[in-house]
């Protein structure tokens, strides 16, 4: 259990990639520019979200091919791809030719669960048979299975000059073993050790009793753990919300401590019919940030981590906090930058 003294071993950022619908493609340009300007910082990996029908990321595989191209050591992740917006054997396909493209660098995150607004989206993406599609986790063990060789047809061989493959073409041997679910429960987490895939945990988890959100998410850490099959050594990615002001201007200043503020309210409670709970933002000097994750007992289990960057800063606003947190916060937390 990382203390004080014990290192941060991995550091990681995860962005939305907003863009303006009216010239999308500087908004993607951006996202990819920051991913490789945090390899030149040294992050050992770079996270992008997933947003359908929305200003952000729609496809973030293809953005992560693109990202493969432009870096060399990074890795590159997801968090999260839901599956119910997926066919599991083509996005098999897709995460296993990116990360043959990458050289063994992709970290595909994903949840379960309907898509969101299945109700309005239903004639859209599944006009026929959105009433008989299963959602939940088998969906996700479909995927996993593709992703790890299993069969998925029982048909082999050569029909004329074509020849055929009973499994996923491209195989990508060592995929499955970064493979990472996105859980805010104490059900997902269990099913993600069962399933033997890495867990991704962020700032949001759901209320369960009278817990707060540290000890929620600790208790989610641990379950996971407790049925994975390796245990204490079982891979675990905390992402909270960290903005570090150490060269910041006072313009930048103001808008973060605004930010964090005008958010602050939905941390009190549960939101929601889900009962969500969130996280605050750490928003400060790297050396008061630093203070506060070591004495937030979750961070205190993990020894790795991607922190979110903020959805609506600017490009220049998020080379600031990416600096402050390579060149400032991570060292404070005992993380070395890769080479």
């Amino acid at each position: 259990m990382p203390l004080p003294d014990e290192p941060l071993r991995k550091l990681g950022f995860l962005t939305i990639g907003l863009f303006d619908p009216r010239d999308p493609r500087p908004g993607h340009e951006s996202t990819l520019e920051i991913i490789r300007f945090g390899e030149d910082l040294g992050f050992d990996s770079a996270w992008v979200r997933h947003r359908h029908l929305q200003h952000g990321i729609s496809s973030p595989v293809a953005v992560l091919a693109a990202a493969s191209q432009r870096t060399s050591r990074i890795h590159l992740g997801t968090a999260v791809i839901p599956v119910g917006w997926e066919n599991p054997l083509r996005l098999a396909e897709d995460l296993a030719t990116v990360d043959l493209l990458s050289g063994g660098r992709l970290n595909p995150g994903v949840s379960a669960g309907p898509p969101a607004h299945l109700d309005r989206v239903r004639e859209a993406l599944y006009p026929d048979t959105a009433d008989r599609q299963d959602f939940g986790h088998d969906r996700v063990r479909r995927l996993l299975g593709f992703v790890r060789g299993e069969r998925a047809t029982d048909f082999s061989g050569t029909e004329g000059i074509e020849v055929f493959s009973d499994r996923v073409q491209p195989h990508a041997e060592g995929l499955a073993e970064r493979m990472w679910y996105g859980g805010g429960s104490t059900a997902s987490a269990r099913w993600a050790g069962e399933n033997r895939v890495n867990y991704l945990t962020s700032s949001v988890v759901k209320a369960e009793g009278d817990a707060g959100f540290e000890e929620i998410q600790l208790s989610q850490i641990r379950t996971f753990r407790a049925h994975h099959p390796d245990g204490g050594k079982a891979r675990v990615s905390q992402g909270l919300v960290v903005i570090p002001t150490d060269t910041a201007s006072a313009e930048q200043k103001a808008k973060y401590h605004d930010y964090a503020r005008e958010r602050l309210p939905r941390t009190a409670s549960p939101q929601g019919p889900a009962r969500l709970l969130f996280a605050p933002d750490l928003v400060g000097h790297s050396s008061e940030i630093a203070g506060r994750l070591h004495a937030h007992a979750a961070f205190r289990e993990v020894d790795e981590v991607a922190f979110a960057l903020p959805f609506t800063f600017e490009h220049a606003d998020y080379v600031q906090i990416l600096t402050d947190i390579a060149t400032a916060l991570g060292p404070a937390l005992g993380w070395r930058p890769a080479t």
